[in-house]
C-alpha cells in the first residue's frame, strides 16, 4: 500500500509509530522553578551527537517536562530497564504539577552532581543534561505546531557498576525498554556484533567506537 499522511491511511490504526520502531524511551526527570520534581517518558527521544554527547526529546504539546527543561535549562535522562517498566508506565499518567511522579510511581529519587533535577535511583544509567537549544516545530507550510524539541548536552553520566562488564556497559543485562507502535513495547535481551567495512583487521573490543 501507499498513502500520503495528509490524505489518511485508511487503516484502523495509524502505522507511523509502528514503522519507526523500536524507539528508545526518554524517561525525563526535571524540576520546575518552585523545586517540584517531575518524571515522564517520551518515545520521541534519541542520541544525536557524541562529541560532545547530546540527546533530544520531543513533546507533541507543551507538557511539564519540556516546560521545566526550557525554563530551568536542565533535565535528566534515566534509562528505563524492563524491571522499571511498571514505574515508568505509571509516570506517564496525567498528573498535576503538584504531584511528583516519583512518589506516584513509588520510585526513589537520587541527587545529581551537576544539575538540580533528581534522577531515578534504580536506573541502570542516567544522563545529566544542560539544554543547548529548544524549538517549536513547524510543518511544510510554516504553520507552528504544538510540538517542541529540546536538545541537551550531557554534562554528567551515572552508571550502576553492576552493569559494567569487561569495561563495557552491558546493554543486554540492563534490558532497556523501547517503544514500538500502538501499545507495544520491546526489551533488549540479546545483542549481536558485526564489523563495519571500515574496521578492517584492526578492530578490537576495547577500541573506542567510531
Amino acid at each position: 500500500m501507499f498513502y500520503e499522511p495528509r490524505k489518511g491511511h485508511g487503516l484502523p490504526h495509524d502505522p507511523f509509530k509502528a514503522i519507526i520502531a523500536p524507539r528508545p524511551i526518554g524517561w525525563i526527570s526535571t524540576i520546575d522553578r518552585d523545586g517540584r520534581s517531575n518524571l515522564a517518558p517520551y518515545s520521541f527521544f534519541n542520541a544525536i551527537h557524541s562529541k560532545p554527547p547530546m540527546v533530544m526529546f520531543t513533546t507533541e504539546s507543551m507538557k511539564h517536562s519540556a516546560s521545566n527543561a526550557i525554563s530551568t535549562g536542565e533535565f535528566v535522562f534515566n534509562l528505563c530497564s524492563k524491571e522499571l517498566f511498571d514505574g515508568m508506565n505509571i509516570s506517564s499518567g496525567d498528573f498535576p504539577a503538584s504531584i511528583s511522579e516519583f512518589e506516584a510511581a513509588g520510585l526513589a529519587a537520587a541527587p545529581c552532581r551537576i544539575v538540580k533535577a533528581p534522577r531515578v535511583a534504580a536506573a541502570p544509567a542516567s544522563l545529566e543534561c544542560k539544554v543547548v537549544t529548544s524549538m517549536q516545530l513547524h510543518d511544510l507550510d510554516g504553520t507552528a505546531l504544538p510540538g517542541w524539541m529540546v536538545i541537551g548536552q550531557v554534562v554528567g553520566v551515572h552508571i550502576d557498576d553492576a552493569f559494567i562488564r569487561d569495561g563495557r556497559f552491558d546493554t543486554a543485562l540492563a534490558q532497556p525498554v523501547a517503544r514500538c507502535g500502538y501499545r507495544d513495547y520491546a526489551a533488549v535481551t540479546e545483542l549481536f556484533e558485526a564489523l563495519r567495512p571500515t574496521d578492517g583487521g584492526s578492530y578490537a573490543l576495547g577500541q573506542t567506537d567510531r
